[in-house]
């Protein structure tokens, strides 16, 4: 018999506050989004008495969230978001907490800055000096842009401006204070192991084979002299994705194209799969799924995102895995 645990704690001005009572809880992460969230509900009364939680915790307020099972003490349990108190809502009767990962920091703006000859690493480690020069950059994506420019800008939007145009995977380690910035599909966290007939609830997966997929990745960019350059990777007459991007090395250009045809390439699973809460899994680990009725299709996969829910009705996940890594 599996007893859910759970500890959430708030850091305000010093003076810790840990919380008593839950009603639900989301948190929802993604190596394709650059936010990690957790939404705490609560009811605003017990007993007919006000929670006030407004006078214990407040915007900008620290957030850990534990969860586990059969823990007798605090470190049995597994930590599962760490982050800042972004807004807290009451609605009909509730109070809900919305709260962010480190991403919260960093919508602060930041100087103007023209950056001449520079890579995604030396862009972000820019962002994070000037937001909190505490935080370290772990990228091995070597993108180079000619030039960047940085205007009227908060982190947040510098940061989304690499994701969108590199289609790296972005975020952050809120824990150990670290922005990852890797290719997209290749940085791995950890590992899991699934059967779909032993350890998975429900299931809407569907396995999509795309090794005969015909695609073409055309990479457009204004150089520093106004010209546009272009860079084409993949079949000629296949599905075309044209992405335009700011200015970047042809090298980085290519080294895009690449990376997106590899996953527009790439067998893997549409869909997600529901689970407990053991064994962990997080976005970017690999999971390794077996399939009774369909023994071709096991191996290993890359998680793009886990949604993780604890209500009355228990703890479950919600993993979305993507592309096959390995078999």
């Amino acid at each position: 018999m599996y007893n859910i645990n759970w500890n959430i704690e708030f850091k305000t001005e010093g003076k810790k506050y840990q919380l008593a009572l839950l009603g639900e809880l989301d948190i929802e992460s993604s190596v394709e989004n650059l936010v990690d969230t957790a939404t705490i509900i609560l009811p605003e009364t017990v007993m007919n008495v006000p929670l006030k939680l407004g006078e214990k915790i407040k915007r900008g307020s620290e957030v850990t969230i534990d969860l586990g099972y059969n823990a007798e003490k605090k470190t049995d349990l597994k930590r599962e978001f760490t982050g800042f108190v972004r807004e807290i809502i009451v609605n009909n009767g509730s109070l809900k907490v919305v709260c962010e990962d480190s991403i919260f920091l960093f919508r602060k703006s930041i100087p103007n800055a023209l950056l001449s000859t520079a890579s995604v690493k030396e862009i972000a480690e820019y962002v994070c000096k000037n937001i909190d020069s505490s935080y370290a950059v772990d990228c091995d994506y070597g993108i180079v842009y000619e030039k960047f420019t940085i205007r009227s800008a908060t982190g947040f939007d510098v940061l989304k401006k690499l994701q969108d145009e590199t289609t790296g995977n972005i975020y952050f380690d809120s824990e150990n204070k670290t922005l990852h910035i890797h290719p997209p599909y290749e940085k791995k966290t950890g590992e899991a192991i699934y059967s779909l007939q032993k350890n998975v609830e429900t299931s809407s997966l569907e396995y999509k084979i795309k090794n005969d997929y015909k695609v073409e990745i055309e990479i457009e960019s204004t150089d520093l002299n106004g010209k546009v350059q272009k860079v084409q990777y993949g079949t000629t007459g296949g599905d075309k994705q044209t992405i335009k991007v700011g200015s970047m090395s042809k090298e980085s250009m290519l080294d895009k194209a690449e990376k997106i045809h590899k996953v527009a390439t790439a067998n893997g699973y549409d869909g997600t799969f529901t689970a407990w809460l053991i064994p962990y899994v997080q976005a970017g680990y690999s999971v390794r799924i077996k399939d009774d009725d369909y023994p071709e299709q096991k191996g290993w996969y890359f998680v793009k995102s886990v949604k993780t829910t604890l209500s009355s009705s228990g703890g479950v996940r919600t993993v979305t895995p993507g592309i096959k890594l390995a078999n």
